[in-house]
């Protein structure tokens, strides 16, 4: 890539990186029980503008290095936080954060590509289940130290591509006609999103265990 190029494109980073840095500032001196709107739109914006800059940082290492997309993003997956298990007939996946809105296109980018490279690095270290009639449950974990007029509704979350994602990898098929979507919320000690995969016959029980074992979760 031209060095001219590369370093407009830094430059453009770096001024994002410069609102972020004030949108921050605000953050710390907004007044969070009197404007609590506020400081929502604030938090929000900057969480959108740092996962904008880790998205252009990726493609300007992509265009600009000999490093491979799929090396970096195995990085990337470590990184955020991103964890896989199978256990019991459940497979369950950790993804650092709330679901992004479906309107928020980069911050489904910043997830998507570093777990499809997470469970691909797992399926070769390991078998990975495969759904025929299953259920899928989306939990939206709340800090449960921030105040709970944060929880938002289920409406316009970026699901369907982590249902497409999922799908490649431990389902037969996605659609309504074998696959079941739920959305539960949970009190925990950091933002995340979980999401359990499991046979239809298998979740009735394992929702019954999991009321049990965290009082927080919201019903369905």
């Amino acid at each position: 890539m031209d060095r001219k190029l590369i370093s407009r494109r830094i430059g453009s980073i770096l001024d994002d990186i410069s609102r972020l840095s004030n949108a921050l500032y605000a953050m710390d001196t907004t007044d969070i029980q009197r404007y609590p709107d506020n400081y929502e739109i604030l938090s929000t914006d900057a969480a959108l503008r740092a996962e904008r800059i880790a998205c252009r940082l990726r493609h300007l290492i992509y265009s600009s290095t000999s490093i491979q997309k799929g090396e970096y993003l195995q990085s990337a997956s470590v990184a955020q936080g991103i964890s896989i298990a199978y256990e019991n007939g459940v497979l369950e996946v950790t993804l650092p954060g709330l679901l992004p809105k479906r309107r928020q296109r980069q911050s489904s980018e910043f997830l998507l590509d570093p777990l499809y490279f997470a469970l691909e690095q797992y399926a070769k270290e390991q078998p990975l289940p495969h759904y025929r009639n299953c259920v899928v449950c989306f939990a939206q974990v709340y800090d449960q130290t921030l105040p709970t007029r944060r929880v938002r509704d289920y409406d316009n979350l970026e699901e369907k591509q982590l249902l497409d994602l999922l799908s490649t990898f431990v389902m037969a098929d996605d659609s309504g006609l074998l696959c079941d979507a739920y959305n539960t919320t949970e009190l925990g000690e950091q933002d995340c999103t979980k999401i359990f995969v499991m046979e239809k016959n298998r979740f009735p029980q394992w929702l019954a265990e999991r009321k049990e074992s965290l009082k927080t979760i919201s019903d369905f």
